[in-house]
């Protein structure tokens, strides 16, 4: 009898179908995302249970960079069942994503007998799809770009590489993390990327993602060269002084840093300075600590003033004290403690020091007078509305 029971027992076993569930049991049977660039990126769950699943969640981080990992977290809507879809959608109107940032996610799935089940984390990249990306990439600089032949990305790659290298013999300045660049192939696909565009925009600077996304035509290499030269300057100084204590960097000291990542500075624009304090239109460097103008003449002097600064700092004293300079701020030293304690003298002394060292290297100048140059005649732009697009990005 014990032999029969045992028998009829293992029989029904067989029977049952290999897809009941145990009584508490969750599956996963279906998880995917799909991307509308620039306007959106949704996240499809599928799942079924052995009694009604009753939570949902999606837990997400974006790669970037912050002082402590931080997880959001969406409920999206759905309908209290054995087997359950839900869908949710993240609006990039009420916060975008750069080309190429990274998420990382998970489901965290409960039913009514409080059976929880977490799925293993996910990555995914948010990438305009709507080209056809190529990749150049040396010493953590990845250039993606879609239209011009190879030697443009190389070339572009290759001003970035004389960038770092200026940076790092100059200021002691390095790249600590990898940082991309998305070239578009002009402003209109640029502006196309964005969700909501300013319409002189001429560039998009996301710095905690170390992304850049810019706008450069093959016809226009050579401001490009300048213009990721220029950004790669931001980056590099953003990375070094990125800390919970220190304060945003003052536009002078950032823009200028950015500005000799681009080469050093011409004899034309020294010599409209050297006029400019002449004729006391100078500015003060507590006046640049403050955003600069949007007038284009205005900005200009100032983008010229911060990288003369910079450059007096570099010739005239040890390259090193800049990193220096540059670490005291991260920990928290406002601008005058830092400059007292590197060069002995705060904003109002280094003002004193560049403008007598301005003009006593004027003295040297024996092509007699100099000329006055305004802002377009020095850069070669023919009107404000470019030199806004030159100068300026928005930064994210």
């Amino acid at each position: 009898m014990n032999k029969l029971l045992i028998i009829t027992a293992l029989i029904v076993l067989f029977l049952v179908p290999s897809n009941v569930f145990a009584l508490d049991e969750i599956k996963i049977l279906n998880s995917t995302t799909k991307i509308d660039y620039p306007n959106s990126l949704t996240f499809n769950i599928k799942a079924e249970s052995s009694t009604p699943i009753t939570r949902v969640r999606l837990l997400y981080e974006v790669d970037k960079m912050t002082y402590a990992p931080v997880f959001a977290e969406a409920w999206p809507e759905f309908t209290r069942e054995k087997a359950v879809s839900a869908i949710w959608t993240w609006d990039m109107r009420k916060g975008s994503l750069p080309p190429g940032a990274t998420v990382t996610y998970r489901w965290i799935i409960e039913n009514s007998l409080g059976k929880k089940l977490e799925t293993p984390e996910e990555k995914l990249t948010f990438e305009d799809t709507r080209y056809k990306w190529q990749k150049v990439a040396r010493d953590k600089v990845n250039i993606y770009w879609y239209q011009g032949n190879r030697s443009f990305a190389d070339e572009l790659l290759k001003a970035s590489q004389d960038a770092l290298s200026r940076l790092a013999q100059d200021t002691g300045a390095t790249l600590e993390n990898p940082v991309s660049f998305y070239i578009y192939a002009n402003y209109k696909d640029l502006r196309g990327s964005l969700v909501a565009p300013e319409e002189w925009t001429g560039g998009v600077a996301y710095a905690g993602f170390n992304i850049i996304s810019i706008g450069i035509a093959p016809s226009n290499l050579e401001w490009g060269k300048k213009a990721v030269a220029h950004e790669l300057g931001h980056l590099v100084t953003h990375q070094i002084t990125f800390s919970p204590y220190g304060a945003d960097l003052p536009p002078w000291l950032d823009e200028g840093l950015a500005m000799h990542a681009e080469g050093q500075q011409s004899q034309e624009d020294r010599d409209a300075l050297v006029k400019a304090i002449e004729i006391g239109r100078i500015s003060t460097l507590r006046s640049l600590s403050s955003p600069f103008s949007a007038d284009a003449e205005e900005a200009y002097y100032a983008y010229a003033q911060s990288q003369s600064v910079i450059e007096f700092l570099i010739n005239k004293y040890s390259k090193d004290n800049i990193n220096q300079l540059l670490l005291l701020l991260k920990d928290g030293n406002t601008m005058d403690e830092a400059l007292i304690k590197i060069y002995g003298f705060d904003l109002n002394g280094l003002d004193e020091a560049w403008i007598e060292f301005m003009m006593a290297d004027s003295l040297h100048d024996t092509a007699g007078e100099t000329t006055v140059y305004n802002c377009v005649a020095l850069t070669g732009l023919t009107d404000s509305h470019q030199l806004a697009s030159d100068l300026l990005l928005i930064n994210a």
